[in-house]
């Protein structure tokens, strides 16, 4: 078994904004019960500051260089259940109200990934996989491997380099190499960093990782086309080879109809209709909606932005108005689509409400009393709320891309199989005829719909079968 370190700039249970945060709070507990020993660092925000400095102990305290200037490191830690937390604190660089979005954003994680580099040195803790994530930390196995190819400790470890979205690259000027990363300018001229005029974190991580995943098969797949590929699928076909796709999976104790504490009616595969109804009009009376428990309620959990499909929906507005559901939409994101919304519900009031925000408790509910969920995405890697909405009985209705894909079985009714309702093209006609299927299904076979809820809420949605997979990834690195 391996002695991993696992790298990113999210994670459960201290500080979220997307699906990474999910990965690192549950991936490393699965493994630690395969055998493996699991350790994780993250940077030190504000909010991780606020709620959890009290409970962390004083690692290390050292510099490193940025911009030609000696910048100090604090290296903090803390336990959860088996997994040793460490988080690299530096007050300017991100006790900041948000996460990311600054312009030396750059400068911000170069730092980052030079500290955790020195992190290994100052503890005397040297793991045998690396496993990085997302652009943020995509030049660490650049750094180990260009910058401290001499030192046999650095030298010894293996790299594996996740892709969450590709979307995101890390893309900045040329002269944070030798100003940032204290890398050689040679690394920019034979292309190794280069993209686009300037040098690329997750570009790098994919030419320098020793294997290469992302989160969901079909996505590893779609990610080698120019549709997806997001001007990096060149460099991804040259390592096709060492490309992985591990499906996410989902903590199944916090995301559990029969003990979630933020629902007030609790239930599993036997009492599901029944208890799904109470909940529905518990949550139609918190939100203002029409109580009525007979009506299809459709839920919406999601950034508001174009990757998820709204503009899609925005197309069908009307159609969909028109429909006999109601709509409970949750979320956040573009301006003009949250003006939407709020119009929306201003039309529709007591049939269509819009939380703008994000309530995790309200999440719980909104999974717990719809009947459908909608997640109709332009592109989605894995997405794991159609996973969540299948553990609680309700049907994902979602594109066919990525790991919607992968998870989600649609509604075959000769068969009477299924686990959602999917359509194929990125197509708002396409969309609009499968969303009137599933109500058609919902209000006229009963029986149908039944059967479906059943079939989701026994999809195994854990990460067991996922921490199996990369068990088999780390054994080919460290056999």
């Amino acid at each position: 078994m391996a002695r991993i370190l696992m790298v990113a700039s999210e994670g459960l249970p201290f500080i979220k904004s997307g699906g990474l945060a999910d990965v690192i709070g549950s991936l490393p507990q699965e493994l630690v019960k395969k055998g493996h020993e699991v350790r994780v660092v993250l940077p030190m925000y504000l909010k991780i500051a606020q709620n959890f400095h009290d409970e962390m102990q004083l690692e290390a305290q050292y510099t490193v260089s940025i911009n030609y200037h000696e910048v100090p490191v604090n290296i903090w830690s803390t336990m959860r259940k088996d997994v040793k937390f460490y988080f690299v604190e530096h007050r300017g660089y991100f006790e900041r109200d948000n996460m990311y979005g600054y312009a030396d954003d750059g400068e911000r994680f170069a730092y980052f990934q030079k500290a955790v580099i020195e992190m290994l040195n100052q503890l005397n803790y040297f793991p045998e996989i690396m496993h990085c994530h997302d652009w943020h930390t995509g030049m660490i196995p650049v750094m180990c491997k260009e910058g401290h190819s001499f030192d046999e400790r650095y030298r010894s470890i293996r790299h594996v380099y996740t892709i969450h979205n590709l979307a995101y690259q890390g893309n900045f000027g040329v002269e944070m190499l030798d100003s940032c990363l204290g890398l050689d300018y040679r690394l920019y001229d034979n292309g190794n960093v280069r993209y686009d005029g300037g040098i690329s974190f997750m570009k790098s991580g994919i030419l320098y990782a020793d294997k290469v995943t992302t989160v969901s098969p079909t996505y590893s797949q779609e990610i080698l086309t120019p549709q997806f590929g997001e001007h990096l699928e060149m460099v991804l076909n040259i390592r096709k080879y060492d490309l992985w796709g591990i499906t996410n999976g989902i903590d199944i104790e916090y995301w559990d109809p029969k003990a979630d504490p933020d629902i007030p009616y609790h239930y599993n595969k036997v009492n599901v209709k029944k208890q799904k109804e109470a909940n529905k009009l518990a949550l139609q009376k918190e939100l203002g909606l029409r109580e009525d428990p007979n009506v299809m309620l459709v839920g919406v959990v999601s950034r508001l932005t174009w990757q998820k499909g709204f503009y899609l929906m925005m197309e069908k507005l009307s159609e969909i108005c028109a429909m006999p559901i109601q709509l409970a939409i949750l979320g956040s994101g573009e301006a003009s689509i949250e003006e939407k919304m709020r119009q929306l519900e201003e039309g529709n009031k007591g049939k269509i409400v819009f939380y703008n925000g994000y309530n995790d408790a309200l999440a719980h509910r909104i999974y717990a009393a719809s009947d459908l969920f909608f997640m109709p995405s332009l592109f989605e890697p894995c997405g794991i709320s159609q996973l969540i909405s299948m553990r609680y009985g309700t049907l994902p209705l979602v594109r066919e891309t990525g790991g919607l894909k992968d998870t989600v079985t649609p509604y075959n009714e000769f068969e009477k199989s299924g686990t959602g309702f999917s359509f194929a093209n990125y197509n708002s006609d396409e969309m609009i005829n499968v969303m009137n299927n599933a109500v058609h299904v919902y209000y006229d076979r009963p029986e149908d719909w039944k059967i479906l809820v059943r079939n989701a809420m026994n999809c195994d949605v854990s990460w067991e079968r996922s921490a199996n997979t990369y068990c088999q990834l780390y054994a080919q690195l460290h056999p």
